[in-house]
């Protein structure tokens, strides 16, 4: 799915080819060095003083809990904790300290280094599946077994089925899972400059024909407008936003498995017509310049920057409600006529707009964190992300401490908003942005039931931006995808092997699909691209996907 996911596994493999000889690479405890990192490991995971026993349950706030995080992704940077109220609180009414690790734009290097150094983070954040397991079939992980019970939070809200659909092939739990749902969930679509559309007489914007109408006049009447913002510093997700409105129920969880279900199998990505006809669509906008022209390098920051100066008409992407709020907040500073709103999926004409899916959830969610043998006192580590992802740890990592945003809960446990919440934007964004990042296992029932029980009470100009865009729109839109979680393969296996050279195709031809002069040559692209996955082994890989897809098939239905 990622392209950092793909670092790590080349990472993995490069270093250590096979399980034995990863396990010989894993790390332990001890001391601290000057970043934070542990030195040499010994894989011990014995109970220490204070983290609790077998009987002994480990009050959160009764002893410091010390660990240092790494966050395995080449965009993410930890934010300083103690920075913000939330966690500034936590770390003085729970005693939680947490030394980030951070991966300087090079995941993939940065874990090479830790790895051969053997000086492993406590906790790494991670993607889950396939990565995940080659550090567990190494010893490098701690399960999570014996804490389900003594701390009950994560068993509560996420439930048996979904712990059960995390366990590792011997059975156990490694992974504290992130923004795992039993309700749908999401923020991929379309955001739209409201302002602009407004001046162009807010024309009808339902199908891809509207689109490509629409980014024409916005070109003609803002040539220094960047018409539509694929947001492709982040994976292609605009490409892949666009990838759905050309198929009824064609998700982008299809590309990220670079696989189409038909007839009961897994298919080539490359041969599937909606797959063939987005990518054409896009190519038409790239080459006629209603598309940003530097999409596929411009910086996150760069498109940050675009959205809270109002420089794009349409963006689309996997999260643009991240900036689009914050983005509605600072143009209507400038121009209380301004801003952002969201819209309904376009979809290509004589399709059914309510089988069009911008993005997906699955009740696992995100991603997932997982304590390596590094740390010294693992149980209270995991006794911290419990308390995080149960209610108070929810309320105050989103919302703050008490005392601001939130004062007190109601009879069922959800938060009471006070007026600052409501009519302080300003005050409520820097709050609530401040933490986006330090969000690691989310619980997104208890979050997401408290914001719409809230906001289903006040007046639509009174509404969270982004909690009014979820419940409209957003939440309708996302597919689940549940049975494609952990599809892929073991990276030094050669189903593994093969993923990841057909990953390097998948990106190398939709980079030059992109690029194409014509809709002829896309398809020529396209057809090469088949024809050298194929040779790398293509059909073997969406045979053993096929197997693990219809395998998760059995454990949803209570197989």
């Amino acid at each position: 799915m990622k392209s950092w996911r793909r670092s790590l596994l080349v990472a993995l493999v490069f270093l250590c080819t096979t399980a034995t000889a990863l396990a010989g690479c894993s790390g332990g405890g001890g001391e601290k060095t000057a970043d934070g990192a542990a030195p040499k490991a010994e894989n011990k995971t014995e109970t220490k003083e204070g983290s609790g026993s077998a009987s002994e349950l480990f009050q959160l706030g009764s002893a410091p809990v010390d660990f240092t995080f790494y966050g395995h992704y080449d965009w993410y940077t930890m934010p300083t904790w103690g920075g913000d109220v939330a966690s500034k609180w936590i770390q003085d009414n729970k005693k939680v300290n947490v030394t980030a690790i951070n991966s300087g734009g090079n995941a993939a290097q940065k874990l090479n280094t830790m790895i051969a150094s053997k000086e492993l983070p406590d906790v790494i954040w991670m993607e889950r599946g396939a990565d995940v397991e080659r550090l567990r079939a190494a010893g490098m992980l701690v399960p999570y077994d014996d804490y389900l019970d003594k701390y009950p939070n994560l068993k509560k809200w996420a439930g048996d089925s979904t712990l059960n659909m995390l366990r590792s092939s011997d059975g156990k739990l490694y992974q504290f899972p992130n923004w795992y749902t039993s309700q749908p969930a999401g923020n991929a679509g379309y955001l739209m400059n409201s302002k602009v559309y407004k001046e162009l007489g807010s024309p009808k914007l339902e199908t891809t024909v509207d689109l490509y109408n629409y980014l024409k006049s916005v070109k003609a009447k803002y040539p220094n407008m960047v018409p539509f913002e694929p947001d492709l510093a982040k994976d292609g997700q605009g490409l892949d936003i666009l990838y759905g409105a050309f198929g009824e129920d064609h998700p982008p969880v299809y590309l990220k498995e670079r696989a189409v279900p038909v007839d009961n199998k897994l298919t080539s990505i490359f041969q599937d017509p909606v797959y063939r006809e987005s990518m054409q669509f896009a190519s038409k906008l790239f080459r006629e310049k209603l598309m940003a022209q530097d999409a596929l390098t411009q910086t996150k920051d760069q498109i940050l920057e675009k959205a809270y100066n109002g420089r794009f008409a349409i963006a689309a992407g996997a999260s643009p409600t991240e900036y689009g709020s914050k983005g509605d907040v600072e143009l209507k500073k400038k121009d209380p006529t301004s801003g952002y709103e969201m819209i309904w999926p376009v979809h290509k004409e004589g399709l059914d707009k309510n089988k069009i899916w911008t993005g997906t959830y699955n009740q696992l969610g995100w991603n997932v964190a997982v304590i390596t043998k590094s740390a010294k006192d693992p149980e209270k580590i995991f006794a911290f992300l419990d308390w995080l992802t149960g209610e108070e740890g929810s309320r105050v990592i989103m919302w703050g401490p008490e005392g601001t945003l939130w004062q007190g809960t109601d009879e069922e446990g959800y938060p009471v908003f006070t007026d600052t919440y409501t009519n302080d934007i300003q005050k409520r964004s820097d709050i609530m942005d401040a933490t986006v990042n330090l969000q690691w296992n989310g619980n997104t029932v208890y979050i997401d039931k408290s914001k719409m029980k809230f906001e289903k009470t006040l007046p639509p100009e009174k509404q969270n931006w982004e909690s009014r865009y979820q419940s409209e729109i957003t939440w309708k839109t996302q597919y689940n995808a549940t049975a494609f979680v952990n599809l892929s393969p073991m990276p030094d296996t050669e189903e593994g092997i093969i993923q990841q050279s057909v990953d390097e195709i998948f990106s190398e031809s939709r980079a030059k699909a992109l690029y194409a002069k014509s809709d002829d040559e896309v398809l020529a692209i396209l057809d090469q691209a088949q024809k050298d996955a194929v040779a790398v082994g293509y059909d073997k890989l969406l045979e053993y996907k096929t197997q693990k897809w219809q395998e998760n098939l059995k454990k949803i239905g209570g197989q």
